[in-house]
């Protein structure tokens, strides 16, 4: 017959809490030391079976983002951003744009800081418990064409609607094949009114037409993109520029 000790550990193991089965004999101890109610010993087991769930899921949400590591606010200079740009700051973090499935449209000179700005929202957004993915945008394409090909479209939209937000990075690349345009206004069509998109863009609106080949597709996809989102223009120096400038 099983001890009470091995009662309570086998039972956790059913109900998969291994913080609480690692920890209760620790808290129990600190528990009878300050003569706590029965209800704040299980308040802090839970707690700290929560907290490590969220920790846990911020890892593995960081690992599938696939957002440069050091590309973070820890190391990014908020003095070098437009006014306009750094009020919008605090209301992006907090992710309540997702929820509204609006989008952020970053444009700006090579070198800006464009991509380093979206991915620092990134990587708090994923610290608030969001799912995010950066991809290039010549990535993302390229990996669109192969789901395309091997009849696979619709099980990769739907692979990519599960990120609240999507960061493509530099829109702009490449003059794109029609093929290439295809699958690319495919993907913003079916993010439109469901989920964010984050993007950086080299070019402005009125060189899309480099992009998506023909006016009218040109101005769908614009119209989709800008109909809710926020515009951060980066008129900026580039950062490396200035960096080699003072060297």
């Amino acid at each position: 017959m099983l001890s009470d000790q091995d009662q309570i550990v086998e039972n956790l193991k059913q109900l998969h809490m291994p913080t609480i089965r690692r920890s209760y004999e620790e808290v129990a101890g600190q528990a009878r030391a300050e003569t706590w109610s029965y209800e704040q010993y299980l308040l802090e087991l839970l707690n700290l079976e929560c907290e490590t769930r969220r920790q846990n899921r911020i890892s593995r949400n960081l690992h599938l983002s696939k957002l440069p590591p050091s590309k973070t606010f820890e190391n990014f200079d908020k003095k070098r951003l437009p006014p306009k740009v750094a009020n919008h700051l605090n209301v992006l973090i907090n992710g309540s744009f997702l929820n509204r499935s609006e989008n952020i449209l970053a444009f700006g000179n090579p070198g800006s800081g464009k991509t380093h700005l979206l991915c620092a929202i990134g990587h708090a957004l994923i610290e608030r418990g969001k799912q995010v993915l950066f991809i290039s945008c010549s990535q993302l394409v390229q990996d669109l064409l192969i789901a395309k090909k091997e009849l696979e479209m619709t099980k990769k939209l739907k692979k990519l609607s599960r990120f609240d937000a999507v960061i493509i990075d530099d829109i702009g690349y490449v003059q794109q094949s029609r093929e290439e345009m295809e699958v690319l206004f495919t993907f913003l069509a079916d993010r439109y009114e469901n989920s964010s998109l984050m993007i950086t863009s080299n070019l402005p609106f009125s060189k899309w037409e480099k992009i998506f080949k023909d006016p009218m597709t040109t101005a769908a996809a614009i119209d989709r993109l800008v109909h809710h989102s926020v515009i951060l223009e980066l008129n900026i120096d580039s950062y490396r520029m200035e960096q080699a400038k003072n060297k």
